[in-house]
């Protein structure tokens, strides 16, 4: 991960140019382009035109809309020179991601209106694996990426799509463009950035199920981590959140977060949810730091945002958290961030609570 997908897009360019290079020889600007209403010609200019476009809100360190311009092809191009457009928007793309540092997010609208380097990699590689599907359809040949592409764009800006046993066709059906058995067709799809919440001194930045893979199997997962971080706490949540993936039932706004310290860029602990609201619109909460980053108020403040932010929400009416009871500094932090003891009676509504935890709930506002 050092080039944060870099090497996916140079790979997925790659490969798709050597394809569509055999049949340049062919009118690409009368040629529908699967079930596109574009040609494939225009298809082509499409590819190019998102990696020059992403580059530019990377480069620009965009914040609230697209950097004002596009790319067309000239007048009179023809198959050859779009590829070789692709190839060149290709270079441009791969060289900014390389040279962006990792705390940078640039606007994107979907869904939290930003997205970090490797965000936009993924949304690159997936408009060149979809839109390269599309112009093959049309000249009648057959597309079969790596295997690595597709689950590394599944894995990042599809959180919410189960995997399944082969990752080109589950992108095919989770973009509307194949069918995959025991799943209804999808007509509608967008793809999901993390989420990030700010505070003072932090960026809380949601977990993608890539990154959870890695923080499980003992790696940093993309974030550079104070030197005793992560806590066992951060990976076994990630545990938890590619448990959930695999299951079909990952809500990644209700996932893991990282905690990241601004003023050095390096992560020291975790933060999230043990999974999406229940019924009654209840939803728990975890957190860990690395022993060097304690007795900073870094977990009180974090809590306090994610507090707030959930407790905005139409599907959450209050959140809790068990924490063991001879666990002074944990009790501390949550009672710094506003929750309180829960009675025997809320106990009991909240189901068995095990022998040695305390139960602290935050009540969202009524009305």
């Amino acid at each position: 991960m050092a080039d944060m997908g870099a090497e996916r897009v140079a790979e997925a360019v790659e490969g798709a140019v050597a394809l569509l290079r055999t049949a340049a020889d062919q009118d690409w600007g009368e040629v529908p382009a699967g079930r596109l209403e574009w040609s494939c010609l225009k298809t082509a200019e499409h590819i190019a035109s998102d990696l020059v476009a992403y580059a530019g809100q990377l480069a620009g360190r965009a914040q609230d809309t697209y950097v004002p311009f596009e790319i067309f092809l000239d007048d009179g191009t023809g198959a050859e020179g779009a590829l070789q457009v692709i190839e060149t928007a290709c270079t441009l793309f791969t060289a900014t991601l390389r040279s962006t540092p990792r705390e940078v997010r640039a606007f994107h609208p979907y869904p939290f209106r930003s997205a970090n380097r490797e965000g936009f990699a993924a949304m690159g590689v997936a408009e060149v694996l979809l839109h390269t599907y599309d112009i093959a359809e049309g000249l009648g040949l057959t597309y079969e990426p790596s295997a690595r592409l597709p689950e590394s764009v599944l894995t990042r800006i599809f959180p919410e799509v189960q995997p399944g046993p082969d990752p080109w066709r589950t992108l095919l059906w989770a973009t509307g463009r194949g069918d995959l058995p025991g799943r209804a067709p999808r007509t509608k799809w967008r793809w999901s950035n993390n989420l990030v919440l700010p505070t003072e001194r932090l960026t809380l930045q949601g977990v993608t199920p890539a990154a959870a893979a890695e923080l499980a199997a003992g790696t940093d997962g993309g974030f550079e981590w104070v030197e005793d971080g992560p806590f066992d706490g951060t990976r076994e949540a990630a545990g938890m959140t590619i448990k959930a993936y695999e299951a079909g039932v990952h809500r990644p706004e209700f996932g893991l977060f990282v905690l990241v310290r601004r003023e050095d860029g390096r992560a020291v602990g975790g933060m999230g949810f043990h999974g999406a609201p229940d019924e009654d619109g209840r939803a728990e909460v975890g957190y860990d730091l690395a022993p060097s980053a304690r007795g900073n108020g870094y977990a009180t403040e974090a809590l306090r945002a994610l507090s707030d932010w959930a407790l905005a929400r139409d599907d959450v009416q209050s959140l809790c958290a068990t924490i063991e009871s001879d666990n002074a500094a944990s009790q501390r932090v949550i009672a710094r961030a506003g929750f309180a003891r829960a009675s025997v009676d809320e106990e009991r509504a909240y189901g068995e609570v095990e022998t040695g935890l305390r139960l602290y709930v935050l009540p969202g506002q009524a009305g």
